[in-house]
């Protein structure tokens, strides 16, 4: 199958998902959100960012990561040589939380099938986990991102790499400072990983 055909049965069924998504109501989200916020990004994408819920302004425009954590995010991209065009990004729950708060077990667990059948269609080699909400999501409670940050797990042949969520760098300059640091390490495993693909 070539690029263009992949890309189009890649895309019909984003389509679905993303229909799916909008009229979605397995909790209680549904009720208080303004726009459903699916994930967006390049479906054939080597690198996956998973942060944890929409915020004001995503909840405005149906878009992940556009309000200030949005901007530290494509800031770190830009260092390590990625931009949006080449990376996928979703969340673990696709409605906003009412005040930003975190997701609750429930809601996360209500969601996780959409994000699961994200991985499953993209296939990216690298997931970066964004913060605490995300690590719980895809690998249960009791995680610690503080333990886990900056330290790659293989999972059925995909590298998991955690880090702190931009939000927080928004509040203390020593978080994005760590950020910056797993970034760096980040850059040497999209690298080798795509090495490896290509061999």
């Amino acid at each position: 199958m070539d690029q263009t055909k992949s890309m189009t049965w890649k895309q019909e069924i984003e389509n679905t998902l993303i229909k799916r998504i909008e009229t979605c109501k397995k909790c209680d989200l549904y009720k208080t959100r303004t726009k459903a916020v699916p994930g967006t990004g390049y479906l054939d994408a080597d690198v996956m960012f998973v942060g944890e819920g929409p915020g004001k302004n995503e909840d405005l425009t149906g878009e992940p990561f556009v309000g200030q954590a949005g901007k530290v995010l494509d800031k770190l991209l830009e260092d390590i040589g990625l931009s949006r065009k080449q990376i996928f990004i979703g969340n673990t729950v696709k409605c906003r939380p009412p005040s930003n708060r975190t997701p609750s077990t429930s809601e996360m667990e209500a969601c996780k099938p959409y994000l699961i059948s994200q991985i499953e269609l993209i296939q990216p080699t690298v997931i970066v986990v964004l913060g605490s909400a995300a690590l719980t999501s895809l690998f249960g409670s009791g995680q610690s991102i503080s333990r886990a940050r900056g330290k790659s797990m293989i999972v059925n042949g995909i590298c998991y790499f955690p880090t702190y969520h931009p939000a927080a760098a928004l509040y203390r300059r020593s978080t994005l400072e760590l950020i910056m640091e797993d970034f760096s390490k980040l850059k040497e495993i999209v690298q080798n990983r795509k090495r490896k693909n290509e061999n």
